[in-house]
């Protein structure tokens, strides 16, 4: 007697961990384009999709590697440089008409105060209507860097030489992160997000 199987093989990108598809589809049914916000192991990053049956279309596209035109020369994967991005991606979306979005952060664990809550935040105060509970936001000392100020005002200047050699290397005082974090946050607003922004 014949046997057939029953076991369904998985999409392609489900077994290899890059789509859930409940997810997605939950997404999806919004009907609004999806505020993705992604991390590399250098830059932030956060895009406007929206769905076409012929393949996602990526409507706007911000990277913080994008933050050196507005004088952020800082680290670009902090919370500050996620906010900047999504700043960004926000006043962008609002240039081509897109007035609402919903948050996709795909396989990232939804803790609050994290990166993506940042890059949130950020697109919201860009004008993108975005629906978010107030305690997932990052507080605004966060947003500005305070807290790294902090940490760095508790070392020694040889130790503080040491974890923030980056900075260094960018002449950045990591003890004045914050007044770095306004001129890049005015200048994002004053070019409106601008991509030719010099």
């Amino acid at each position: 007697m014949a046997h057939t199987s029953t076991f369904k093989v998985r999409f392609k990108r489900r077994r290899e961990g890059k789509t859930n598809y409940a997810k997605r589809l939950a997404l999806l049914s919004s009907n609004q384009p999806r505020l993705v916000a992604r991390k590399t192991n250098r830059y932030i990053i956060a895009q406007l999709i929206e769905f076409s049956p012929a393949g996602d279309r990526t409507m706007v596209h911000v990277s913080s590697g994008q933050l050196e035109k507005f004088g952020w020369n800082a680290s670009k994967k902090n919370l500050p440089a996620a906010y900047l991005t999504g700043l960004i991606a926000g006043l962008r979306a609002k240039q081509r008409k897109i007035d609402k979005a919903i948050l996709d952060i795909g396989f990232s664990t939804p803790i609050h105060g994290s990166f993506w809550s940042a890059v949130l935040k950020g697109a919201i105060d860009g004008g993108l209507q975005i629906k978010a509970g107030e305690t997932a936001l990052p507080k605004p000392e966060r947003i500005e860097g305070k807290h790294i100020e902090q940490f760095a005002a508790k070392l020694d200047e040889k130790r503080c030489s040491e974890i923030f050699s980056g900075y260094a290397k960018e002449k950045v005082d990591v003890k004045q992160l914050s007044k770095l974090f306004n001129a890049a946050k005015e200048k994002i607003l004053a070019a409106k997000g601008g991509e030719n922004q010099k």
